[in-house]
């Protein structure tokens, strides 16, 4: 046990202290962070006021087009041609003209401009005459566009868990967004992590040093010691990104905040335009909930320490079990290019694994859901897809203690193969090699 821990050590210090891991611990936080805080001030900044000149014909919309903070609309009094000439001349984004059989022939609107114009703003103009339109149809045939609206009904449902314990509020929106982070999370540490063990094996199998590591310390604790030390490595740098993204995050909103209106009739004004702008949810009064709460509650309603207990066990078991495989292929090659014919019946399960995640998220209670979650080799990535909507207990103690007997397994197979390996230099291995190297005495 000396000598694993020896080599846990050394492995997790060697990586630890380089240069790519620290640049890659503190700059994968701050591009996360910078690249939401560019969406949201993209989104929330100022934008530039478009001119948008109006020539109607039909005398239907006149002062139907509100001016708005992305929009200014000119009405005209002149013929087209004059219209056309004096755009030419002015400072303005665009023309609108509207002819006069507009209503029946509402393919006849013309928009001109200097430039191609935004789809926002062809939306918007299109979707101010297409309104006007259908309530003069209406008003022709008796019907009123209150009527029309009060007929339309959002339906919005409150998922309910009835259990042993009694009614508890869930959400699959919530439960399908953490199930999908988490065994996203897991397939890219197994490739990333697992391939730094194999590549670390390579390189010391080609450089020679492992003869002299080998001399003092058996292939099996060597190995063992060179996947659990990657491990840490892994570890530590998620506890950092979360720690680090926790605290930008909480800056960042800080700052935010600090350029949100402070005068409450103010924000309420700010409310109501962004309330104006969203479709009625169904509330009564066609009031909308507040965002910030509704997320709050449907992370809440979660299971959160079972998440994040399953989530380090599968996010260990998952790495465990691939990077063993990993580095018995490290040891049967004498360079990376090798490795990829041994690659790819270890890579396959993986792709398989989250393929059939975008299924189980559809069904997580199905029998393909259930199946994948209980084989060791897509456990790790189906399992976190299932949990957060709920998933038995013994189901899940079964997955784990397979989990566990899989990882015993392919490391013994990894070990076998590791100790003929390792010290195997200047010969191709082909799969019926590999196949004698597990049962050699």
């Amino acid at each position: 046990m000396r000598n694993i821990f020896l080599v846990i050590r050394r492995e997790y210090m060697v990586r630890v202290k380089k240069r790519s891991f620290l640049i890659m611990t503190l700059l994968a936080p701050l591009l996360f962070v910078g690249f939401y805080a560019i969406v949201i001030w993209v989104a929330v900044g100022s934008v530039d006021t478009k001119t948008v000149q109006v020539l109607d014909e039909s005398r239907l919309f006149t002062g139907k087009f509100k001016d708005s903070e992305s929009m200014k609309f000119i009405y005209l009094e002149s013929s087209i041609d004059s219209a056309k000439a004096g755009f030419r001349r002015s400072e303005a984004n665009a023309l609108v003209f509207i002819p006069k059989d507009i209503i029946k022939k509402p393919k006849s609107l013309r928009i001109y401009s200097a430039k191609n114009v935004s789809m926002d703003m062809k939306s918007e103009i299109e979707k101010v005459i297409e309104k006007e339109i259908e309530d003069i149809k209406l008003s022709e045939a008796g019907i009123t566009h209150k009527i029309l609206e009060d007929s339309r009904v959002n339906v919005s449902s409150e998922t309910i868990s009835l259990s042993e314990e009694g009614e508890k509020t869930s959400s699959s929106g919530a439960a399908t967004v953490i199930g999908g982070i988490c065994a996203f999370l897991i397939y890219m540490s197994v490739f990333i992590y697992g391939t730094q063990v194999m590549r670390g094996i390579t390189e010391e199998k080609t450089s020679r040093i492992v003869e002299v590591i080998i001399s003092s310390v058996k292939p099996f604790h060597l190995m063992l010691g060179k996947i659990i030390g990657v491990a840490l490595v892994g570890l530590t740098q998620f506890v950092l990104w979360i720690l680090l993204t926790a605290s930008l995050t909480s800056a960042a909103s800080a700052v935010m905040s600090s350029k949100m209106p402070k005068d409450p009739a103010q924000m309420a004004q700010e409310m109501q335009k962004v309330q104006n702008g969203m479709p009625n949810q169904g509330m009564p009064g066609g009031n909308v909930e507040n965002p910030v709460a509704e997320v709050l509650g449907a992370v809440n309603s979660l299971n959160i320490p079972l998440i994040i207990g399953c989530f380090l066990f599968y996010y260990l078991g998952g790495y465990l079990l691939y990077s063993a495989l990993f580095g018995a292929v490290g040891a049967a090659v004498d360079n990376d290019a090798d490795t990829q014919q041994f690659m790819l019946p270890i890579t396959l399960p993986i792709i398989f694994s989250f393929v059939f995640a975008q299924f189980v998220l559809r069904d997580p209670d199905g029998t393909l859901a259930f199946w994948t979650s209980i084989i060791p080799f897509t456990s790790p990535i189906i399992m976190m897809v299932r949990i957060p909507f709920g998933v038995p207990a013994w189901e899940i103690a079964l997955s784990m203690v397979l989990l566990v007997l899989g990882f015993m397994g392919t490391t013994w197979l990894a070990a076998r193969i590791y100790r003929v390996g390792i010290l195997m230099y200047g010969k191709k291995v082909s799969y019926k090699e590999l196949a004698k190297w597990i049962f050699y005495k």
